[in-house]
């Protein structure tokens, strides 16, 4: 198996509406701002977004989330939409597991962009991406039980209902919850 920090594929991807791409230098402020603007709908669902971040922290986090798409050791994505730039959400691929290779997407909506299908677009691309450069066998998406939306994103992407875990996860809340497994198999043998 090839060192994954040789492994050569494109840092950016297009979709219909969306330009998908590594973090970079600068793009902190933006993701501040957004996260900032959603903490009602992500805080419920997502334990780094239970507080605003301040400005220095952000951009070390994108940053540190550009060193990682480097090294490879994970794969995080800004979902930029493609008319007015702005910063839609964000994704990428998680858990990575280079010998099989298998990889989780995850995923988060900016508030003003929900229920408007952006996510589930930006899953397919990022799932066709994992195909085509990376040669995913097997793509997860994980999700606690109550968050319909995110489960309606998975099924919508065309990920099937693979597990129901119960007392599996800690939520944001601090209580143990259930979490769906939905998977979706780009290149079986």
């Amino acid at each position: 198996m090839q060192t994954p920090i040789l492994k050569d594929f494109p840092d950016e991807l297009e979709t219909d509406r969306l330009i998908i791409r590594s973090p970079m230098p600068g793009d902190g402020e933006e993701k501040r701002r957004a996260v900032s603007e959603s903490l009602p709908s992500l805080g419920p669902w997502l334990h780094w977004a239970r507080r605003e971040p301040g400005p220095e922290q952000a951009e070390e986090e994108v940053r540190r989330a550009r060193v990682a798409f480097v090294e490879r050791t994970d794969l995080q994505m800004l979902l930029f939409h493609r008319q007015s730039g702005e910063l839609v959400g964000g994704s990428g691929l998680h858990r990575i597991e280079w010998e099989i290779p298998k990889f989780e997407i995850g995923y988060w909506c900016r508030g003003r962009f929900e229920g408007r299908g952006y996510i589930t677009e930006a899953v397919r691309g990022i799932a066709g991406f994992a195909a085509a450069y990376l040669d995913a066998r097997r793509l997860e998406i994980r999700c606690d039980a109550r968050n319909l939306r995110s489960a309606r994103v998975a099924e919508s992407a065309g990920f099937e209902l693979e597990a129901r875990l119960r007392d599996a996860g800690l939520t944001p809340d601090g209580s143990i919850g259930e979490i769906l497994i939905y998977s979706r198999f780009p290149r079986s043998p």
